[in-house]
């Protein structure tokens, strides 16, 4: 039997933060910060381990506090140590943070019925869909160059910031994000890349533990 072509691939998981007070009222997050709740804590505890059983060799995250308490418990798992990095945030939403679903569609029914639907280059003054996915797509290329073959290297990060790289990471158009569900809290996208250089491929996306 010939050898596995896949054996030396590099290995990519972008890991969503666990669930927030925040996100269980519906109120936009942002680049606010907000820990992780009980039922957030209870999803990080139970993906640690399905993610150790990945044997990660590198652990990267989003440096806002609902990411950094999510990687504490893969880092438990795997006895990694992370790394913080900010390119790996979610959206700035400028004076949306902080606003629930129900006051923003008051203050701005139009652009809350498209932001719903994942157009978040709408909100006046936040940050724009290339500019997340290129600062997120950058941070990831450089971690899945600190690895080597047949390693994997896992990101924790934001739903819609690993949503819209997704696409890029790719090798797609942008826009394509539109056709992508949003990620469940601690869900994960796997990818990954037969060679240095080679595009990215999609494994899985939205993953949960037990799946």
């Amino acid at each position: 039997m010939s050898a596995d072509p896949l054996a030396g691939a590099r290995r990519l998981i972008l890991l969503r933060h666990g669930q927030t007070a925040w996100n269980a009222a519906l109120r936009v997050q942002g680049q606010l910060d907000a820990e992780l709740d009980a039922t957030g804590h209870r999803q990080a505890a139970d993906v640690a381990p399905a993610i150790a059983a990945l044997a990660p060799v590198a652990l990267w995250s989003s440096d806002s506090v609902r990411a950094r308490d999510t990687a504490a418990y893969v880092a438990k798992e795997t006895g990694l140590e992370p790394t913080y990095d900010a390119r790996l945030r979610e959206y700035f939403l400028a004076d949306r943070q902080g606003l629930t679903h129900a006051d923003y569609a008051a203050v701005a029914p139009e652009e809350f019925a498209a932001f719903r639907g994942g157009n978040f280059d709408v909100v006046p003054g936040g940050e724009t869909a290339e500019e997340v996915s290129g600062r997120v797509v950058a941070a990831v290329h450089e971690l899945l160059g600190s690895i080597g073959a047949g390693e994997t290297a896992v990101a924790v990060s934001h739903g819609a910031a690993i949503r819209d790289a997704v696409p890029v990471l790719l090798g797609m158009p942008l826009t394509e994000r539109a056709v992508l569900h949003g990620l469940d809290n601690c869900a994960w996208v796997e990818l990954d890349q037969a060679e240095t250089g080679a595009p990215l491929r999609l494994v899985a996306y939205n993953r949960v533990a037990g799946s």
